[in-house]
């Protein structure tokens, strides 16, 4: 699915760990709809992000947000409770996409309204495909709120 008026579906990344990063920009190279990913390094930078703050005052809002929960400065489930308790930000869909498959963290996610949460494999190639399946359900399948 794209922008009516033709833009590029924005994705904010919200992630530390550069090999990770990599791995899904390679994945969203290829995808079917035209995109834009911006990534935030920790969970303080995030926030600036998505409030426009600072470096971030241009930036645009993101359609979707990847959100790995241990982040630096701020974790993810501080950031996820932060996104969705701001009127102008809970409408973005946030994906977690994390190494934890911790009972608690699942429960803590959904109760702070996540819209999916994953567990990034080990395996490379079935990262990949994860990626590329989160990149088809919510780019292609989903109709987006508008900005």
């Amino acid at each position: 699915m794209s922008r009516m008026n033709g833009d590029p579906i924005e994705i904010l990344m919200v992630e530390d760990n550069p090999s990770d990063v990599r791995l899904t920009r390679e994945a969203f190279k290829d995808a079917k709809v035209r995109n834009r990913m911006h990534v935030a390094v920790d969970g303080e930078d995030a926030m600036a992000y998505l409030r426009q703050e600072g470096k971030h005052r241009d930036a645009l809002k993101p359609d979707l947000i990847l959100l790995d929960l241990n982040l630096p400065k701020k974790n993810g489930r501080e950031v996820l409770s932060e996104i969705k308790a701001d009127p102008d930000l809970k409408r973005i869909p946030v994906v977690i996409l994390t190494t934890s498959d911790d009972e608690k963290d699942v429960f803590t996610a959904y109760d702070l309204h996540v819209n999916a949460y994953i567990k990034k494999p080990v395996d490379l190639d079935q990262f990949i495909k994860i990626v590329e399946a989160v990149e088809d359900f919510w780019l292609t399948v989903v109709k987006l709120p508008p900005r």
